[in-house]
């Protein structure tokens, strides 16, 4: 058995606010500036920022943010969608509109309840950033924390995050996010992603309340946690730990990690089964996928159709199959989870990252973070349906089901929104 034990502890509720009002702004053919609502943020105390370089994942993007203000298309925009007969394959991305905003370096992008965006912006801003579906913001959420607040220190100790994956809980309540590392005293180590296991110190999961935006707890967790997936029946929250070399296993009850897994070289990408029993986590420096019993907190078996620096996975609607993109191949491939071994492969442009899933399960929408395009791909028969180019690096995509919207968040501060609808003509 590769599972390890460890105990976590409870955490108790924080509740800090202060109003800020923010303008946003984004790219459309017109030059019309609009107002967002009014934004709420946490306050945070200052630490030093340390940039990291995603040796095996993603680059140091060093980007240079342009804080010149873009427009937004004047378009009115609708939140629910007529049926329109057609099949998410037989549709084409069209984009709606783009922006870019001075609190953007978005590492990831994930779609919560009434189509609220959520955008995880690391050490580069501090903060999550959460929008509208019309592109205004709605908050601004610190990435600060007292440990001392949470019980988990028996005095004040403030320190600051990284918020870098984020998963919605399925009530809608919460929504979990990772800190790539944690800022402040006794936390000294280099942000650097070329990471031996205990090189790093353990990091913390937040969990923020999703109706008042604020962070009510705060969990460890291994080192340097990124993708994390909570479980459909909502017990477990899955972590992996990519300097850890291992998973925590986390009672989102309790609010206490009950296990790490022990799997090898940089876990990455998680996906839980509809049961809530089996985890299926990326192991991207061992070239590995592992099925992990939740119950047993065991490797059950590794699948031998993983292929080289697998990244995100998918599970299919009906969990026959997983799809997987593989970073350093430059490829999607599906698997079949009975017998694990590789069904098909396609190539969608350069270093593909994160994937989204249409809601008929019909399509994945992939970034090519390297090429700076966006693919969409036939789950039937694993082909290329459109390519579409957008430069820069894109690193996030979510899907909106209700309004069939592709959200693609790029690493250099844009966040472009497309819709799938009917080709026209």
């Amino acid at each position: 058995m590769r599972a390890q034990l460890r105990a976590g502890r409870s955490s108790l509720a924080r509740v800090v606010g202060v109003v800020l009002g923010l303008s946003l702004v984004g790219c459309g053919a017109s030059q019309t500036v609009i107002e967002s609502a009014p934004t709420t943020t946490i306050a945070a105390s200052k630490a030093p920022r340390t940039t990291p370089v995603d040796a095996a994942d993603d680059v140091d993007p060093a980007p240079s943010l342009e804080t010149t203000t873009s427009s937004i298309s004047t378009t009115t925009t609708s939140t629910l969608v007529p049926p329109d007969g057609l099949s998410s394959d037989e549709r084409r991305l069209v984009e709606l509109f783009a922006f870019t905003d001075p609190d953007l370096q978005p590492k990831s992008i994930v779609i919560g309840p009434s189509g609220l965006v959520f955008t995880q912006n690391m050490m580069y801003r501090h903060n999550i950033k959460v929008f509208d579906r019309s592109g205004e913001v709605v908050a601004v959420i610190d990435d600060s924390v007292d440990l001392g607040e949470f019980g988990l220190a028996d005095e004040s100790v403030v320190l600051r995050g990284s918020p870098v994956e984020a998963a919605v809980s399925p009530d809608g309540r919460h929504l979990w996010v990772s800190n790539y590392k944690m800022y402040g005293p006794g936390y000294t180590s280099v942000a650097d992603d070329d990471c031996g296991s205990g090189d790093w110190e353990d990091s913390f999961v937040y969990r923020v309340d999703i109706e008042t935006f604020i962070i009510d707890a705060v969990v460890p967790t291994g080192a340097v946690p990124k993708f994390l997936a909570v479980s459909p029946d909502g017990s477990r929250l899955v972590v992996a730990n990519w300097c850890g070399f291992d998973v925590s296993i986390i009672d989102t009850e309790a609010l206490v990690e009950i296990g790490r897994v022990d799997l090898g070289r940089h876990p990455r990408g998680v996906a839980i089964t509809g049961d809530s029993a089996r985890a299926y986590v990326t192991v991207m420096g061992a070239e590995r996928i592992d099925e992990i019993d939740l119950n047993t907190l065991e490797v059950t078996r590794s699948l031998p159709g993983a292929g080289v620096t697998p990244r995100h996975i998918i599970l299919s609607p009906d969990e026959t199959v997983l799809y997987s993109s593989n970073h350093l191949m430059d490829t999607v491939r599906s698997i079949d989870l009975i017998s694990g071994e590789l069904v098909d492969t396609v190539r969608t442009g350069g270093q593909p990252r994160t994937m989204a899933m249409a809601d008929d399960g019909r399509s994945l929408y992939v970034v090519n973070y390297s090429d700076g395009t966006v693919a969409k791909v036939s789950t039937l028969d694993m082909s290329v349906l459109q390519v579409v180019t957008i430069g820069g690096r894109p690193i996030g995509v979510a899907y909106d089901e209700e309004t069939r919207r592709v959200w693609v968040a790029d690493y250099s501060g844009t966040i472009r929104v497309f819709e799938d609808r009917a080709a026209e003509g």
